[in-house]
């Protein structure tokens, strides 16, 4: 992929580690939001990212690879093709609402966020919140104990066991009520 050799995490028993491995880039975060904003071919990528052209070849081709985006013909002389989000893609988006959420409170200039998702059909703002879907409660890190899933390796789950109580950054704090 780049000319720099990278460690892949594709492997790893950890959901985190493989998101990063497909999409840990500086790139392809952007090419996906642009792809929600709209974007479907080539040359719209590179114009709304300024991106260079190989790099975002290589971008696209892992995501059509990995199944994020498919690439659609819209032209035969020269063959041209349109990148639409699969159904793998469009779920993508939930991750990068969560970075627009963090990234509006946490890093936004003084007069605010610099895009503002709206309801389709109200045209109201959405107030972006990860919620528990059992409970339908906000997430907090305070109320969440990790566990070994179904899928981790058995022999690494007495180590997991001893190092996995999110850290929620307050000393001694006791779970959220």
């Amino acid at each position: 992929m780049d000319a720099v050799r990278r460690t892949r995490f594709d492997a790893w028993p950890c959901s985190i580690a493989r998101t990063v491995d497909l999409v840990g880039d500086w790139w392809t975060p952007l090419v996906m939001r642009e792809a929600f904003y709209g974007a479907r071919r080539f040359e719209e990528f590179q114009q709304r990212l300024g991106v260079s052209r190989n790099v975002l070849a290589q971008r696209l081709e892992r995501l059509v690879e990995e199944d994020m985006l498919k690439r659609l013909p819209y032209q035969d002389r020269p063959v041209r093709h349109e990148y639409r989000l699969t159904e793998k893609g469009r779920d993508f988006f939930t991750v990068l609402a969560a970075m627009i959420r963090w990234g509006d409170r946490w890093l936004a200039e003084p007069g605010g966020p610099p895009v503002e998702l709206r309801d389709r059909e109200t045209g109201l703002p959405v107030e972006l919140e990860v919620i528990d879907g059992r409970t339908g409660r906000p997430v907090d890190v305070r109320r969440i104990i990790c566990a070994p899933g179904p899928g981790f390796p058995r022999d690494l789950a007495e180590r997991l066991q001893q190092s996995m109580e999110p850290d929620s950054g307050e000393p001694d704090a006791a779970p959220v009520e």
